[in-house]
């Protein structure tokens, strides 16, 4: 007899939780359907969270989605903005949990990563907030790694993070949308650099790692793809899986991708999985 595992989903900036479930319904379609050994017959409810504040929409979101939008912060965001939105985050967390696990994509994923690396950093003896995570097209936040976290960052990584940056918003904007569609997605980071993704990843060192089981999607043509790349790295390589689509900021729809994220749930989910991340905690 499986078991109902909960589910937190916290979205892009400038979109909705109502837009989030709508990103991700095709493969949680497949896993409702998905008869898989590893996941034990278990069952999924996902509860998708709106962010904290009002925001305009994401570059050439009201393309798809008509409005409420919201984000966890602003768009250019202090240390204070993010901290504050962790403590409301946290609030919630205890008015509507518990969650077995967190789906989070974009500026989702700097939020729940930062909620993860504060555990670790301050109360590592206790439970982590989540038993897992499934970080989408995202990364962790350079200024808070360092700031917070007490994380080094190399000074040539400062400008491929902004330069990345900027050609996401380029690409992703409503002009480029209408004028090459899903032709615009290209990963820039070796217009902007020299170095590897491998490289640029291992310019990232820090004194604290993810212990839960993680999965990590990314897109090979989104600009930011080096930043999933990072926060892999930061996760522990036992309990994580990385996969990359053929895709760009986005979740693609079709059939193969959908069954892959699908697999990927069950297995970050799975009681398998779960006592192999109690091995590598002491638990």
């Amino acid at each position: 007899m499986g078991k109902k595992i909960r589910i937190l989903g916290l979205h892009g900036y400038g979109t909705s939780g109502a837009i989030f479930s709508s990103q991700t319904s095709s493969f949680r379609r497949y896993l409702e359907q998905q008869y898989d050994q590893i996941g034990d017959g278990d069952t999924f409810d996902f509860d998708f969270a709106n962010g904290f504040l009002d925001s305009s929409p994401a570059a050439g979101i009201e393309l798809f989605y008509n409005p409420p939008y919201y984000s966890w912060w602003p768009a250019d965001p202090s240390l204070e903005d993010m901290a504050k939105a962790r403590e409301r985050l946290k609030i919630y967390l205890k008015q509507n949990g518990p969650f077995d696990g967190v789906i989070m994509f974009s500026q989702g994923c700097t939020l729940g990563s930062s909620l993860l690396l504060e555990h670790y950093k301050d109360t590592p003896q206790d439970p982590p907030p989540f038993k897992f995570a499934i970080f989408i097209c995202g990364g962790p936040s350079l200024k808070q790694l360092e700031s917070e976290f007490g994380f080094t960052i190399n000074s040539e990584l400062w400008e491929v993070d902004a330069a990345s940056r900027r050609a996401l918003a380029r690409r992703a904007d409503t002009a480029a949308i209408l004028a090459q569609g899903s032709d615009r997605w290209s990963n820039d980071v070796n217009d902007i650099t020299d170095y590897s993704v491998k490289e640029l990843v291992d310019m990232v060192k820090g004194p604290y790692q993810i212990k839960i089981p993680t999965v990590h999607v990314v897109g090979r043509k989104d600009p930011r793809n080096l930043a999933g790349h990072q926060l892999h790295a930061i996760s522990h390589p036992d309990i994580a899986r990385i996969f990359e689509h053929e895709g760009g900021h986005d979740i693609p729809r079709n059939e193969a991708t959908s069954t892959t994220i699908a697999r990927l749930v069950r297995w970050v989910s799975s009681s398998i999985t779960a006592e192999k991340a109690k091995q590598i905690r002491g638990i």
